[in-house]
């Protein structure tokens, strides 16, 4: 799925990036080569950034 229609970054890409960026939503668009364009997105990707984050930093069980 687009999150960006004007940079065409999908759902998978945003969540890469904000996994190995730590930055705010400039600087994760950034690490993909674009900016903000329209602002449409915005919203949408900073939730999809705040969530990937939260799921990162969950501790994941290893099996033994």
């Amino acid at each position: 799925m687009y999150v960006c229609v004007c940079n065409a970054i999908r759902d998978s890409e945003l969540r890469h990036a904000a996994r190995h960026n730590e930055g705010d939503i400039e600087e994760v668009y950034a690490s993909l080569g674009c900016q903000v364009q329209c602002g449409m997105c915005v919203e949408e990707a900073a939730e999809i950034i705040v969530e990937e984050r939260e799921l990162d930093r969950k501790p994941r069980l290893v099996a033994a």
